[in-house]
């Protein structure tokens, strides 16, 4: 397998340094829009197989052109959503794979944004799925931690513990720190502020996907491994696009354990359109007011050591086996501490990055093969689940 990555960022930088330590592939390529920050990741996996490019991940025709002359089979997006759909398409024209972390973005509706969905996550990708399915090649969406793992979770939950499903829900919480920093969020901004202020979506099988009021419906949800209790509000994101459409399930939610400051400070941009992505002019400049806002608050890439804590994404499935009520909670925990000392990433970043490589081995080898725009959900889950602990980072199963 040649592989493309654009992207070098936090995330890109954690895929490569977990990829270097596999044989599944035989070339891959670190692309970004900055070629010395490509350069440094792809020497800091100290391995003649990996080598940089520059690339414009909005360059279509560009992309199509490195894919083309390093003659690569599958193109792997670790960039935010706003180049999702360049990327998707130069890997469509160029007939190779393509696997994503987030998926193309959503737009609220117009006139009724808390009640009824607009353009939702991964529309326009779906719209190109039968031209992915006459190129005969795959395009896996949302393989991340979430989405990607919490619904390879949702999938075996589905085949191998419960008859039937009456709610999946995808919850994440963390007690992580950043010293130093009274606000540092651990991922991207642009991300976060995208999924957090958009009208979250609920899936529920009588009545289809709907939105409801950002941050609604708190719960506290109690966490594994010494986490404990967080609270967890309605936020936007793909794996309630994405399980319904392969998992029979009354009622689909995600939920973020944000914090009550995060929130406020989240509204507080969103009050004073900070978080607007449409150019305003300052001074003889045009600038994005969410540009500003990432450019004032610390890389999260860099902020490892200053990090203290653990993560934990999951999925927490009920319904009912062999006629018999069941709950259950599938969790994977990334301490800081571990993933610092053994790669050199915080540990958001690389319990984000590690899935991504992990299905591109299960496509190298032939166990995962589509065509078309598959979700995680779509796929086997037990060979990604057995790689996952054989990559070091296994995952967790609580009885509720």
């Amino acid at each position: 397998m040649r592989i493309l990555l654009v992207g070098a960022g936090g995330v890109g930088g954690a895929v490569t340094r977990i990829a270097a330590r596999r044989d599944f592939f035989e070339h891959f390529v670190v692309a970004d829009y900055d070629g010395e920050r490509a350069g440094a990741v792809a020497a800091s996996a100290d391995d003649a197989r990996f080598t940089a490019a520059r690339v414009d991940a909005s360059d279509q025709p560009a992309v199509e052109d490195l894919l083309a002359r390093h003659r690569c089979d599958v193109l792997l997006n670790a960039t935010d959503p706003r180049f999702v759909m360049p990327l998707f398409r130069a890997a469509l024209a160029a007939r190779v794979h393509y696997l994503d972390m987030a998926m193309s973005l959503s737009r609220p509706h117009p006139e009724r944004p808390h009640e009824l969905t607009g353009v939702k996550l991964g529309d326009e990708q779906f719209a190109l799925a039968p031209e992915w399915e006459r190129a005969g090649r795959l395009a896996l969406v949302g393989i991340g931690v979430e989405p990607g793992l919490s619904d390879v979770f949702a999938r075996y939950a589905a085949d191998e513990l419960f008859d039937e499903i009456e709610e999946i829900g995808v919850r994440d919480g963390a007690d992580l720190t950043v010293d130093g920093y009274d606000f540092a969020p651990s991922f991207s901004i642009w991300t976060t502020i995208e999924e957090c202020l958009n009208p979250p979506v609920v899936y529920e099988r009588e009545r289809g996907w709907f939105t409801t009021a950002p941050f609604s419906e708190p719960e506290v949800f109690d966490f594994p491994e010494g986490i404990g209790p967080v609270e967890c509000v309605n936020v936007e994101h793909e794996e309630v696009l994405l399980m319904p459409r392969w998992i029979d399930a009354e009622r689909v939610t995600f939920k973020y354990g944000l914090g009550q400051e995060f929130i406020d400070v989240l509204r507080t941009l969103h009050k004073l359109g900070l978080d607007r992505t449409e150019p305003v002019k300052v001074g003889d400049a045009l600038v994005a007011p969410r540009d500003v806002v990432a450019a004032c608050l610390p890389d999260p890439a860099a902020l490892g050591d200053r990090m203290r804590g653990r993560t934990c994404a999951g999925t927490w499935v009920k319904g009912t086996k062999d006629g018999a009520p069941r709950e259950v909670y599938l969790y994977h925990v990334a301490d800081n501490e571990t993933t610092m000392a053994e790669y050199g990433s915080q540990a958001v970043v690389w319990q984000t990055a590690i899935n991504p490589v992990i299905a591109l081995e299960l496509i190298a080898t032939g166990t995962w093969s589509a065509t078309g725009v598959q979700g995680p959900e779509a796929l086997a889950p037990r060979p990604f689940l057995d790689l996952l602990n054989a990559y070091g980072a296994p995952w967790g199963l609580r009885e509720m």
